[in-house]
């Protein structure tokens, strides 16, 4: 069984630096684009931003992702405001939802998260998602559990 060539996680960037391996080998430019099946003015732009931050220019760069809307302290709070508890904000019940986490950030901070989001803070918190369980307020378990007992122990 043949292995199927993978290419490198981050094809540019090595495609980059084999630009520059070739470059310091002496290969000329055009013969260095042709080779790596890119422009001319492409090798250019990479030779001039390696000349002038270095050769680790080359290398990819994460996007750094959205500043947070909330500070540090805010941030820093969170936990303590979960550990009160989802009835100390006026919910009905102690559970936390993402939807109960969004509605609390907005009101103690004045920021607002789409209740998607306030699931990756809370895992980020190790806290896990809760979901309330909706049963009537009238239910008698003692009833229930008599009926159980004469319906299925057989």
């Amino acid at each position: 069984m043949s292995k199927k060539s993978i290419p490198p996680k981050n094809w540019r960037e090595e495609r980059r630096m084999q630009a520059w391996k070739l470059h310091k080998k002496g290969w000329k430019q055009k013969d260095i684009a042709e080779a790596l099946g890119v422009t001319e003015g492409a090798v250019s732009q990479w030779f001039k931003k390696a000349r002038e931050q270095g050769v680790e220019a080359l290398k990819h760069k994460s996007p750094p992702g959205a500043i947070p809307k909330w500070s540090k302290e805010q941030q820093a709070q969170f936990p303590a405001l979960l550990e009160l508890g989802a009835e100390a904000f006026g919910f009905r019940g102690q559970v936390w939802t993402t939807a109960r986490v969004a509605q609390m950030i907005q009101q103690q901070f004045g920021v607002k998260y789409h209740p998607a989001h306030c699931s990756l803070l809370l895992r980020n918190l190790k806290y896990s998602q809760q979901k309330p369980i909706k049963k009537a307020t009238q239910r008698d378990e003692d009833a229930i559990r008599t009926w159980k007992e004469l319906h299925f122990d057989e």
